[in-house]
Order: C-alpha cells, then structure tokens, then sequence
C-alpha cells in the first residue's frame, strides 16, 4: 500500500486530503483549543472515513462553538440535543458526550499543568502503547486509533509524513529541536 503522502500527491491542489496534508496533518498544535479541536475530530473520526470529517470540519468548528475549551465543558442537555440535531456533523450522543467530558479533563489537565499542550509535552516522549494507556485514563473515546491518529496528526508520534514528502521538512522546521527526529 503507497503512503498517504503519496496518495494526496495524486490529487487535486483543492482536493480536501492534499489541504489537510500539506498544511494541518503532523503540524504541531500549540494552542489548547486546536489541540481539543483535534482530538474532537479525530473521535468523531472513528467508523467513518477522514474525508467526511474534513467535509464536515467548518461545521463541527461552528456547533462546537470553535472548540473553545471553557464553553464545551459546560455544554448542557439541551445542547447536546442541538448538536443532536445538527445534520452538519457526526450525531452522535456518545462522541458528543466523549467531546464533554473531555473538555472538562481538560480544564483539569489546565489547573494542573498550566495547560492540555504542557501536559502533552511533559508526558513526551512516550511509546504508543504508554501514550494509550495514558490517554484512556484521562479521556473518554480514546482507543488506540484515535489516539495514535491525533498524536501523530498534531506531531508528538512520528509518521505523519513519509521522508521523501516535501512537507516533511516543513513540519520539522516547526518542532521544537527536543522533537525533532
């Protein structure tokens, strides 16, 4: 099977993949709120295909009130049914719970550390097994999958791109030196 890097040099300038990979995918993520959006996405990822995600990607920013940590936390039933609702993005109630509870560790995670991104990077470098381990302890809708997937898309697990992509160099160039490898 070729490499995702591969197959988006195959497409389209506009294609929605070739976008996605040239300017999101293995970028690191340095806000805390693109870091939730990230993983939101990455949940609601799973048993669909990335192409719906990101065809859906504007409207899950805005019914998800632009990820904004504080206000998903404190979402309520009655925006759950909202969300429900929303032909936009993925309904349903278990991703939709999963996007909750997590901005509310979240939030813990930020009393903590200071912030989500500065507990992500005092718990790098880890295997993919440990970071698993760690992510189902913390959140919910976190299996092996998504969380390799949403690590490696925001640069903290390698393979993002191959090392003949030309946007391999770019995203090393946005690594701290610690990670870059």
């Amino acid at each position: 099977m070729s490499s995702y890097c591969a197959y988006v040099q195959r497409l389209e300038k506009d294609n929605v993949h070739r976008l996605y990979h040239d300017n999101e995918y293995g970028f690191p993520i340095a806000g805390d709120d693109g870091l939730f959006a990230r993983l939101v996405l990455e949940i609601n990822q799973a048993g669909l295909s990335w192409e719906t995600i990101l065809k859906k990607k504007d409207n899950f920013f805005k019914a998800f009130d632009g990820f904004d940590i504080k206000k998903v936390a404190a979402y309520k039933e009655k925006k759950v049914e909202q969300l429900l609702q929303d032909v936009g993005i993925i309904r349903n109630r278990l991703k939709i719970a999963a996007a909750i509870h997590n901005a509310q560790q979240i939030l813990e995670l930020q009393k903590q550390y200071g912030s989500f991104k500065n507990w992500l990077d005092k718990n790098h470098p880890l295997t993919k097994e440990e970071w698993v381990k760690l992510f189902k302890k913390t959140f919910r809708f976190t299996g092996g999958e998504i969380v390799n997937e949403f690590l490696m898309s925001s640069g903290y697990l390698p393979g993002a791109h191959s090392a003949d992509c030309p946007v391999h160099k770019k995203v090393l160039k946005q690594k701290p030196m610690w990670a870059r490898k």
